[in-house]
């Protein structure tokens, strides 16, 4: 077993005498573990690291990627919550294959389990993880945009019994605000996505706010902010801002009336 605590130690630099092949595959299997210095400590942040810095070949990635994709079926919840950790890391290091993106969308939609931290397994963060491929992906030239636009909402509006903490929301408006900044969104793309929305909250289950509902105006409120100020996006420094922004703001803000009337 390498001594994982040592190669962060020495600034993640690839042990000698080891193939990465032989790493790689080590380092997978760690982030099954419902340990979180295991998982999250020592797998994800050699792998990620090793991923950014080019450590592994196209192939490998490519690889790493495939097996990554069935973990979204997984029945324990850090297996399922680190594989959208992973391709994120990959595609933004360049390697991209379309039938990953089917199982990461049908996982995201339907996932059950919203806990931000447990006390045993650590930070699982279905959301928030899931948001951060998710704006990888709506900035990504072969992935349409509405796609992912229409999977943010709809992540938001399925019925949960969970209201997002730890900064998921803003995590998952800040993906949706970079995927609006796509130059190939339509007008009517980049406002219709939020039909969903208007149409959920125009007709209000009896029990009142729900948390899908706080999730969604939550989250829609963090677009809006962006889509007033910019964002960065990647290792840019200046502010990007959305086309359309005015009509963008418009339309959160038709959303937003819905449920609070009083500040609009």
């Amino acid at each position: 077993m390498t001594d994982w605590a040592q190669v962060r130690e020495a600034g993640f630099a690839v042990p000698e005498g080891r193939t990465t092949d032989e790493l790689v595959a080590e380092l997978v299997g760690m982030l099954r573990s419902p340990d979180p210095v295991v998982r999250d400590r020592h797998g994800y942040a050699v792998l990620a690291t090793w991923i950014g810095r080019g450590v592994l070949t196209a192939d490998q990635l490519r690889a790493l990627g495939d097996e990554m994709v069935p973990r979204f079926g997984d029945p324990e919840i850090q297996v399922r919550t680190f594989a959208p950790l992973i391709l994120d890391s990959i595609v933004t290091a360049g390697v991209f294959e379309p039938h990953w993106v089917p199982p990461f969308e049908r996982w995201y939609v339907a996932e059950e389990d919203l806990r931000g931290y447990d006390e045993k397994l650590g930070w699982l963060h279905a959301v928030a993880h899931g948001a951060d491929l998710l704006g990888t992906l709506g900035q990504h030239a072969a992935v349409e945009p509405m796609q992912m636009l229409r999977l943010g909402i709809g992540r938001l509006l399925t019925p949960t019994s969970y209201v997002l903490r730890d900064m998921e929301d803003d995590r998952l408006g800040y993906a949706l605000a970079a995927t609006l900044i796509r130059d190939d969104l339509t007008e009517s793309d980049a406002l219709e996505w939020l039909d969903p929305a208007i149409r959920a909250l125009s007709n209000p289950p009896t029990e009142g706010i729900t948390p899908e509902v706080t999730n969604t105006i939550r989250t829609l409120r963090v677009v809006y902010v962006l889509a007033d100020h910019g964002l960065r996006v990647g290792d840019e420094k200046k502010l990007t801002p959305i086309p359309r922004r005015e009509q963008v703001k418009t339309k959160l803000a038709d959303v937003f009336r819905i449920v609070t009337p009083y500040y609009l």
